[in-house]
């Protein structure tokens, strides 16, 4: 077994899902309380908060797709026409940032919801519901993008590497 590599321990990583399961479950949980303890002083919720998440998960959609067509096409370098590196590196940090936001988002919209569900009696909760649902799955989607999107900026195989491990038999 190899030692591992000392550089290994500060590079970075795909996000994984489980790390914006447990942000999310915080953040709804911390929401879940402060609705229990402050609702009546919050403000009407604001449904277009929720929809710009679609926004966000669509652009982020838009960034994807063109970075995994020039990534696919082997357009990636310093030239003119091509995908600069630095780039698919700031999309890559994009994408991990508004991960961690649409985590944030989806938990905390979901831990409000879960309150207003538990208080229908109340109209106010009735009336902030749509929001709540227009949040929660603004921030899913919002998550699922900029997976998506980290998932096109990685680097295609190297083939040489594929075509040396399948040559050498041991």
């Amino acid at each position: 077994r190899t030692p591992p590599d000392p550089d290994d321990e500060h590079r970075l990583g795909p996000t994984r899902l489980r790390d914006m399961l447990a942000v999310a479950v915080v953040a709804g949980a911390l929401m879940f309380v402060l609705a229990r303890y402050h609702y009546g002083k919050f403000p009407t919720l604001p449904w277009i908060a929720g929809v710009m998440l679609y926004v966000l998960a669509v652009l982020l959609v838009v960034i994807a797709f063109l970075v995994r067509a020039r990534v696919s096409a082997g357009k990636v370098g310093p030239g003119p026409g091509q995908l600069h590196p630095i780039n698919v590196a700031r999309s890559v940090a994009l994408a991990k940032a508004s991960a961690l936001l649409g985590a944030i988002a989806a938990g905390g919209w979901a831990g409000l919801l879960i309150f207003l569900l538990g208080n229908r009696r109340l109209d106010v909760a009735v009336s902030d519901t749509p929001a709540a649902v227009i949040g929660a799955i603004g921030g899913i989607l919002l998550v699922a993008a900029a997976l998506w999107l980290e998932h096109c900026c990685r680097a295609p195989d190297d083939p040489e590497a594929d075509a040396t491990a399948s040559a050498d038999p041991a």
